[in-house]
């Protein structure tokens, strides 16, 4: 993926195309990179937008849901967006909802897909053998229901992360957040429309969860992606694609 990232008063982010704005929320082990397909799909009819989450950057004790979402509030006025639509992707769709249930006014709809804010498997919660990278290996290959797209590189980058010892403990203090920040009791609060985007075969956040999600959103609809595991727009991107185009386009956005 070739992007300039852009700095810009404390924010680091990629800002590519014109339009409506797209706003893409990565995971906790996610990468720029895992939006790739949805940039080069949408860019030419959208500003797709992906702001760099501060994960490893946040002082311990502030480290949490809670505080993703206010950054990502602070980059939504810093960058003047008056009304955007938020996809998040596990960890980001968890902030994606923090911050839509916070500031409707700014949100036209969310889109969610293998999102934590109700129960996950968290990749996050543990690192027994974060040196062995055969185990980190395994991990990653978790995510997805072809282990073959846990490519090389991605297991690198996640083997160098969880060895990182600064970076080891944002992750377990943010996994940590995640479980403890329940949504369930606040969904019914979200009136925007939701589309929930989900692999059948994902391990980290169950076909159950997305179906909980369905039942405590008063505005949702429930799509499957079948072979397919928790980063749908990584493992099956045309079919990830094709869904939230027919979203966008039925909503009017």
């Amino acid at each position: 993926m070739d992007y300039i990232i852009k700095e810009e008063d404390g924010f680091k982010y990629i800002e590519e195309g014109n339009g409506e704005v797209l706003l893409l929320l990565h995971g906790l082990m996610g990468a720029l990179s895992n939006w790739e397909h949805v940039i080069e799909q949408f860019k030419g009819r959208y500003t797709v937008v992906i702001p760099m989450l501060p994960i490893y950057d946040l002082p311990l004790l502030t480290t949490g849901v809670k505080t993703l979402s206010k950054y990502v509030h602070r980059f939504v006025k810093f960058k003047g967006y008056q009304k955007v639509t938020v996809l998040g992707n596990s960890l980001g769709g968890h902030v994606g909802l923090i911050y839509t249930l916070a500031h409707q006014d700014f949100v036209k709809a969310l889109v969610l897909t293998g999102s934590s804010g109700l129960y996950e498997n968290a990749f996050g919660g543990s690192f027994p053998k974060r040196e062995s990278y055969d185990f980190i290996k395994e991990k990653v290959e978790y995510t997805f229901y072809n282990p073959e797209t846990a490519t090389k590189e991605l297991v690198d980058d996640v083997f160098e992360t969880v060895n990182n010892r600064n970076k080891v403990i944002r992750i377990l203090a943010m996994a940590k957040s995640a479980i403890r920040h329940n949504m369930a009791k606040d969904l019914s609060k979200i009136k925007v429309p939701v589309a929930l985007i989900w692999g059948k075969n994902d391990k980290i956040t169950p076909p159950e969860v997305a179906v909980e999600f369905e039942e405590l959103l008063p505005d949702a609809e429930l799509h499957w992606i079948d072979q397919c595991g928790h980063a749908p727009m990584m493992e099956q991107p045309e079919q990830f694609n094709s869904l939230l185009e027919a979203f966008l386009q039925k909503k009017g956005l």
